[in-house]
């Protein structure tokens, strides 16, 4: 069943309530004050750098990127809004990736070319192992026996915590000749920068256009930008926003062929995402929105089948998931999440989040919580906004719950921010205007002061 955007946006606020995106905003602002000062009055070390809740160093600075970033924050936040409404609909998707590199770009090189290369070429990551690699294969088959912090040459922290599929993206990079940190970053950074385009063409796609354009310049810029453009996380998002994307294209094809082709496609992607990240099976519950949304299940059996295929192409050649993560749970435990409070990161990570999402996705959540409460008052275009929003803020609250995710979080959520970000499509417009100019005045702000790990 293909749905085409049929739903006006009325310009009054939607009938929530006005207090709900204040209480939202508020929430997220107090997040993140009482994040940052409980271990300082308590005297409490949460085992980050020196900054929680972010894995962030304080370093006021200015630099290359600093007069781009500020002059594109200062036009966005005057032509923005207006811009995502009235372009015509192939120039607002070729312009939000344009402008998401630039953005990306120019916050990353607030610390000037290593903005982009240092990050990616530390011990901790990718690259010098995928530099190491010369037979794949066997990589695979010795995989899990290095994942052990008391193995012999366990590998990195990076390596260890992800499955292969992060490592073979850095060793074909590697391959291809931009196996430099500055090279791969770059990569990388484009990559990410395509998410926007993804979440956009879906919305419309379940034909919620005009809501899509409403929360475009909050997919395109803001402060998760930061670490969007400097880890590997952010190539990760744009991979689980295309297969999302390409579900949806799926449930709402009008041939059987479409249907098969865009589910198959769809369930490659989901299931890289699985070999990216042991968190990104959450993505399932995403997944089922889109398809309710679309009330369509028939893609269902394409796209299992293609994501059960990825993931056994790695188990034929030596690396099984199911057998892997038993083995990553012992070494997170025996690390460094043995020490980190659960008590402080089970919220502290809400915090964090707020950071890298920007405060105003407390207002996002708020409104698409109120609108859930009153769905059967909710039109058909706007249901789509709210019921992802409502599907990403549920996969976060289960990815909090789990406790494989204490700290770290304002990179390893970053899949899940798009989706909750939606939800500011629900605002007002006056609250969009000064929400959005509010953004990336925190994102200049955060990128100026703090020094992160990624």
């Amino acid at each position: 069943m293909a749905m085409h955007p049929t739903d006006t946006v009325r310009g009054a606020a939607p009938r929530t309530g006005r207090l709900a995106p204040w209480i939202g905003l508020g929430a997220a602002v107090l997040l993140i004050g009482l994040a940052m000062l409980v271990p300082v009055l308590l005297g409490q070390s949460v085992h980050v750098k020196s900054f929680p809740p972010l894995h962030a160093e304080w370093s006021p600075r200015l630099g290359p990127g600093t007069l781009p970033a500020v002059v594109l924050a200062l036009a966005a936040a005057v032509y923005g809004v207006d811009a995502a409404a009235r372009a015509r609909w192939g120039h607002l998707l070729a312009g939000s990736l344009l402008v998401g590199i630039a953005w990306l770009l120019s916050l990353a090189t607030v610390d000037g070319a290593d903005g982009i290369g240092v990050i990616l070429d530390t011990q901790y990551e990718y690259l010098r192992t995928a530099r190491a690699v010369t037979n794949f294969p066997a990589t695979l088959r010795e995989y899990v026996e290095h994942i052990p912090l008391d193995s012999a040459d366990n590998w990195p922290v990076h390596i260890a915590g992800h499955p292969p599929g992060a490592l073979l993206f850095f060793v074909v990079l590697v391959q291809l000749g931009l196996g430099s940190g500055f090279a791969a970053g770059l990569v990388v950074l484009v990559i990410a920068a395509t998410t926007p385009v993804a979440v956009l063409v879906l919305l419309r796609r379940l034909g919620s256009e005009p809501w899509a354009r409403r929360a475009a310049p909050f997919l395109v810029m803001g402060p998760a930008a930061i670490w969007m453009a400097v880890s590997a996380d952010g190539m990760f998002t744009a991979v689980a926003a295309w297969g999302l994307c390409s579900l949806g294209f799926s449930a709402t094809a009008r041939s059987r062929s479409a249907l098969v082709g865009w589910g198959v496609l769809a369930g490659l992607l989901l299931g890289t995402c699985v070999m990216l990240s042991y968190g990104l099976p959450l993505l399932g519950l995403l997944a089922i929105a889109v398809l309710a949304l679309a009330r369509s299940w028939t893609p269902l059996p394409w796209a299992v089948l293609a994501a059960l295929a990825v993931v056994g192409v790695f188990a034929a050649f030596g690396f099984a998931w199911w057998e892997a993560y038993p083995v990553l749970v012992d070494r997170y435990w025996d690390g460094i999440a043995s020490r980190r409070q659960f008590s402080y990161w089970i919220w502290g990570n809400l915090a964090a989040l707020a950071v890298s999402a920007g405060p105003l996705v407390g207002a996002s959540a708020a409104m698409a919580i109120g609108r859930g409460i009153r769905w059967r008052e909710v039109a058909t275009g706007e249901r789509v906004v709210v019921l992802l929003a409502l599907a990403a803020a549920l996969t976060i609250l289960a990815a909090d719950l789990s406790q494989m995710s204490k700290a770290e979080v304002e990179r390893i959520w970053l899949p899940f921010v798009p989706w909750l970000l939606v939800g500011t499509a629900l605002l007002s417009e006056r609250w969009r205007r000064r929400g959005f100019a509010g953004q990336l005045g925190f994102a200049l702000v955060v990128q100026h002061l703090l020094v992160t790990g990624w």
